[in-house]
């Protein structure tokens, strides 16, 4: 008797290795948005606060800020959201795609590149930030003041790498929380001890500007001790074991090819801002002054900005290293889509009352009206600026990080040929806002163009949704 065999049974999809594969993707951006949200708003006070102190030193004093800050930014957007993301990016893939040892190794790696990038980031500033300062037409008091700033927070730049490091690490793996109440707990530091140290409270001497610097240095130095302990002894998902993972070129390279290729990013930016600042500095200190302090906001809305693109770094990583590309790409289109309903209001906003912020710092009639014709140009467009970051962050996620680059490459292309054209014309300083403004709407539009086009890779698993 022939037995006749039935159909070949259907296999079986394959399971999720990790639970954030099958979380509403709303839900979980906002679960992971919201701890960033309130460390990254510890963070803008605290630098608030800074400048807050820096005021009351002087007019010099806040057009050597508008100097050096661009810089210390800088630093902090390569150290936490471009390298930082490049270590999110991999922890993130290594764990969608099941492989918990991989994690656990190139978080180790992550530390070798965050020490060594300090390290350079220190000689760097210490040896050439007086000429980078000067070149952006600091003059006198206020290149002093600039010069006093840098050398103290630049000497710091191993903290502040190592700090930014391990939060990437751990928010890789899904855990938002921790690295949220260190920043949170860093920044109150950085406000009590800066503020104690550079204005002289109580016994202690007034330092001025290298108090202020100080502040950060401390508090951030503190704050990766703490997460290097967290991490090396096992309390988070992941582990660091310096003695048992020996270097690996290709772990090496699979934080770098993004993460170095991302820290383009960050300089575009600040390249951007170096030119306008430079722009603004023929109009006087108190041009320069009013600038900066537009410029400062500017410069927190990428951490804001940050808060929300960070908490797509792991859903769209581990969908990626899990083959769920359609669900990658919701993900990023959702966080991008949070971004806009938070900044766009903010730019809106502050165009329509920019004393609300201004005044914060000074009261000089000159520096107040420069600061808001600032705001009426480039308020409006927060929005876009924030739509083009988040999207940045959601492409780390993914390790295809090119097109953002190159979106950051026409804003600077458009402010650099815009600058040169309205030097030459030596036109008025509403031209400048003017310029801000078209550079932050084509880094975000050109942005959203790329990563619509740019394939995220092939679907491989069938239970994205």
């Amino acid at each position: 008797m022939t037995t006749v065999a039935g159909p070949a049974p259907i296999p079986a999809a394959p399971r999720p290795s990790h639970a954030l594969l099958t979380v509403p993707i709303l839900p979980a951006v906002l679960r992971f948005a919201w701890p960033n949200m309130v460390a990254m708003l510890a963070t803008a006070l605290a630098a608030v606060a800074e400048t807050s102190y820096v005021g009351r030193l002087g007019v010099p004093a806040l057009a050597g800020m508008a100097l050096v800050f661009p810089m210390v930014m800088l630093q902090m957007m390569l150290s936490g959201g471009a390298m930082g993301g490049g270590v999110s990016s991999a922890v993130s893939r290594a764990l969608g795609a099941g492989d918990g040892a991989r994690a656990n190794a190139l978080a180790v790696h992550a530390l070798w590149i965050g020490l060594g990038a300090g390290a350079v980031s220190s000689a760097l500033m210490l040896g050439f930030g007086p000429a980078v300062y000067a070149g952006l037409g600091g003059r006198g008091e206020a290149l002093a003041q600039a010069v006093a700033y840098s050398n103290v927070a630049f000497f710091g730049s191993v903290g502040v790498w190592l700090l930014n490091t391990f939060a990437s690490v751990l928010r890789g793996s899904g855990n938002m929380v921790v690295p949220a109440a260190t920043f949170l707990v860093v920044s109150v530091a950085q406000v009590l001890i800066g503020g104690a140290l550079g204005l002289g409270w109580g016994p202690l001497p007034r330092l001025g500007m290298p108090g202020v610097a100080a502040g950060q240095v401390i508090a951030f130095s503190a704050g990766a001790a703490y997460l290097y302990h967290v991490l090396s002894t096992g309390r988070s998902k992941l582990r660091l074991s310096l003695r048992a993972t020996p270097l690996q070129r290709e772990l090496l390279r699979d934080i770098l090819k993004v993460g170095a290729l991302a820290c383009i990013s960050p300089l575009q930016s600040v390249l951007t801002i170096l030119i306008l600042t430079r722009l603004v500095a023929q109009f006087g200190p108190n041009a320069l002054a009013g600038y900066g302090i537009g410029a400062r906001l500017e410069f927190l809305l990428v951490p804001i900005a940050f808060a929300i693109g960070v908490a797509s770094v792991p859903l769209v990583g581990m969908a990626i290293g899990a083959g769920m590309v359609a669900r990658a790409k919701r993900v990023a289109w959702t966080a991008a889509a949070l971004a806009i309903a938070v900044l766009g209001p903010l730019g809106l906003l502050l165009a329509w009352m920019p004393d609300l912020w201004t005044r914060l710092f000074t009261q000089e009639p000159a520096v107040v009206a420069s600061a808001a014709l600032y705001f009426r140009w480039a308020g409006p467009f927060y929005g876009l600026f924030g739509l083009g970051l988040c999207l940045y962050f959601s492409s780390l996620g993914a390790g295809k990080v090119g097109g953002p680059v190159l979106a950051g490459t026409l804003r600077l292309v458009v402010v650099a040929v815009g600058g040169w054209m309205l030097a030459q014309a030596q036109a008025a300083p509403w031209t400048v806002f003017a310029l801000v403004a078209a550079g932050m709407a084509s880094y975000g539009l050109a942005t959203a163009l790329a990563v619509r086009r740019t394939s995220w890779g092939e679907e491989r698993a069938s239970l994205a949704r």
